[in-house]
């Protein structure tokens, strides 16, 4: 008769400031990327035949257009590096890495449901990540609603 080895303890959550270090640091490519969105909005802008000197207007469909795609932009960041290798640039310095519960890589409904929470967790001025906190197993709401979670690895391991 063999016996199995017992299955591995699952890695215990991320700590809410590796999180916050990693949101600050993917704010970086974000903002490029929001640069160079806003530059072709603006070339645009100029094709469409306004002055040269005149700005897109606050709250005009030109700005609604921009900030979604701006939020776009942002989404396919975040869910193509979190399903090509669990993290994004931001992660990488910290070694964390987007799982499902077992330890999988999420599908892509789970990964855009945590970006659409976690979009509510910042505006509403971050209380779906101050919220891991409280939780016992130091979840964020947009961990929860997306059945994933986020772990911080050993060095020189990427196994999950």
């Amino acid at each position: 008769m063999t016996s199995t080895p017992p299955a591995a303890a699952p890695r215990p959550s991320a700590l809410l400031g590796w999180r916050l270090l990693a949101l600050f640091y993917d704010l970086l490519p974000v903002l490029a990327l929001w640069m160079l969105a806003s530059s072709l909005f603006v070339a645009a802008y100029l094709l469409a035949g306004h002055a040269a000197r005149e700005n897109i207007a606050p709250f005009s469909t030109w700005q609604w257009l921009l900030w979604a795609c701006c939020w776009g932009l942002t989404g396919v960041y975040a869910t193509v590096s979190w399903r090509r290798g669990g993290q994004t640039l931001g992660m990488r310095p910290w070694r964390l890495y987007v799982v499902t519960a077992d330890g999988a890589v999420p599908g892509w409904r789970a990964l855009w449901l945590r970006f659409a929470v976690a979009t509510v967790s910042l505006l509403t001025f971050g209380l779906g990540f101050w919220w891991a906190w409280l939780d016992p197993a130091r979840r964020t709401w947009h961990d929860r609603a997306s059945g994933t979670r986020v772990y911080r690895g050993r060095p020189g391991s990427r196994a999950r």
